[in-house]
């Protein structure tokens, strides 16, 4: 007996889905295709504790790195309320504190899924080595408070830290050469090359405590310990790089003052540095409280010191030339200055921290010759005081020492490091470059990176827009007859 017309519509519909289903089970495993999914995102916490202010900055790169390191971009930049944490010396607690709110919006940045995977780093710059040298059990209970406010927090604390002079001037040259893009860069051809040797840029950085000089010499380091090495993106670069404590913009200045006191029978010093007709009081204990100076403190600390000024920028120049020690260079053409070694400098630099903070007040950041340089802040040095304020509101704290900073600029870089009338043009006062904060801290997350195991980005099965829209095609034709075949199968049991 044959089958009826239901059975026979039955079975054709069951036929039906099965080829379909078939075939949508094809589509989308025999065309499927491997396609990598982007790689996951990691981030990295670094605090930049200046003597100043603290300064925190999130970075990101992706998981999978170029070459053993990261591709690293600043996510956040935030700015600690109050002082440096080496001003915390009598109240420990209060330096941990002070940390708390940068941390908290570093935190709600960071998906919390990957807190805990993240490493985060606090260094310590010239401040705290001045402590260290002063009082260095005060410098010990400052990081013991730091420390267990960070330790508290859930991402991955890597600890805080003095960080070297000769590290400070090395990775803030990684910095400045990564974010104008001489480490690597992406080409038009979606490849990361890595430019020319030749053109990789100096750094020149000046805190308020120390100042650091940093690029590539043009042959052998011959003193070792001014040499750092680092290996980037495939490839190692070797600098020379050396820190001077205590010639930061604020010791300078003290230094400077501290100088002139010893010079001056009474508590009234003349100041060649400050404006004509300017006229201050200071207390004598906080001038002679930093270890950098070596002059003999006055029997009674408790006095005030009155300072007027004279406006002299020769006198000026000479009292700033008494801070170095140019006589132990005589007859070396590999000699800075106090005796240190340093090559000829070379090739183009980045002046950045209080160079560029100067030199941006006094107007000279456009790279003017030397001479336009020069007569710039010699001409500045002879204004009243009275001229002075008026011209420059909202000024007031920094405002008498732009004369005695660009006099000391242009004699560190001419007198000291070697800059001629030639090379001054290859120097360049920047606060920025690429649109990043300059500074160690993108360098020390460049070089922590490659000591972070690189992920394979994920591989997952994927259909091209024709082959997917077909298999979404068959895939309801399945249904369909699906749906006929059970309709049918209930018409046939009424």
């Amino acid at each position: 007996m044959g089958l009826t017309r239901k059975e026979q519509v039955f079975t054709a519909l069951l036929g039906a889905a099965a080829v379909s289903g078939l075939t949508t089970l094809i589509l989308f495993l025999v065309e499927a295709t491997n396609v990598l999914l982007p790689a996951d995102t990691k981030f990295g916490i670094v605090f930049d504790a200046g003597s100043s202010h603290t300064s925190l900055f999130v970075y990101q790169w992706l998981a999978n790195k170029e070459n053993d390191t990261g591709v690293v971009s600043q996510a956040l930049a935030c700015q600690a309320k109050g002082p440096g944490i080496s001003s915390y010396a009598s109240d420990p607690a209060q330096a941990g504190e002070s940390l708390q709110g940068c941390l908290e919006e570093a935190l709600a940045l960071i998906p919390k899924a990957k807190h805990q995977q993240t490493p985060m780093f606090l260094g310590a710059t010239a401040g705290m080595r001045l402590l260290s040298q002063k009082n260095s059990s005060q410098a010990e209970d400052v990081f013991a408070a730091v420390n267990r406010v960070l330790s508290r927090s859930p991402v991955d604390f890597w600890g805080a830290e003095l960080l070297a002079g000769q590290d400070e001037g090395a990775l803030g040259w990684v910095t400045i050469n990564y974010v104008l893009g001489l480490l690597v860069k992406y080409s038009f051809s979606g490849e990361w090359i890595r430019p020319l040797e030749g053109t990789l840029v100096g750094a020149l950085d000046m805190g308020d405590a120390s100042t650091q000089i940093t690029f590539v010499p043009g042959g052998p380091t011959l003193d070792r310990t001014t040499q750092a090495t680092f290996r980037l993106y495939g490839t190692e670069r070797s600098v020379y790089t050396h820190s001077y404590l205590c010639f930061g913009r604020d010791q300078m200045l003290n230094r400077l003052l501290a100088g002139l006191v010893q010079s001056s029978p009474g508590l009234l010093v003349r100041h060649p540095c400050y404006h004509s007709g300017y006229r201050g009081t200071l207390a004598l204990a906080a001038l002679y409280g930093s270890p950098c100076i070596q002059a003999a403190a006055p029997r009674d600390l408790g006095q005030n010191l009155t300072v007027e000024g004279t406006g002299n920028p020769g006198a000026c120049v000479a009292a700033i030339r008494g801070l170095f020690n140019f006589s132990s260079c005589d007859g070396r053409g590999d000699c800075a200055f106090d005796g240190v070694y340093q090559p000829p400098v070379r090739g183009q630099f980045y002046a950045f921290s209080n160079f560029y903070h100067t030199f941006h007040f006094l107007n000279l950041t456009s790279r003017p010759p030397l001479a336009t340089a020069n007569a710039t802040v010699w001409e500045f040095c002879q204004r009243p005081w009275k001229l002075v304020e008026a011209s420059s509101p909202g000024q007031d704290r920094w405002l008498r020492d732009y004369c005695a900073s660009g006099l000391y600029v242009l004699t560190l870089l001419l007198e000291g490091y070697g800059f001629s009338q030639e090379t001054w043009g290859g120097i360049e006062f920047r606060k920025q470059a690429g649109g990043t904060d300059i500074g160690w801290t993108l360098g020390y997350m460049l070089n922590l990176t490659s000591l972070i195991p690189a992920e394979a980005p994920a591989q997952w099965r994927a259909q091209s827009y024709g082959i997917w829209v077909a298999g979404v095609v068959f895939l309801v034709l399945t249904l369909m007859a699906i749906l006929g075949a059970t309709a049918v199968q209930l018409w046939r049991r009424d």
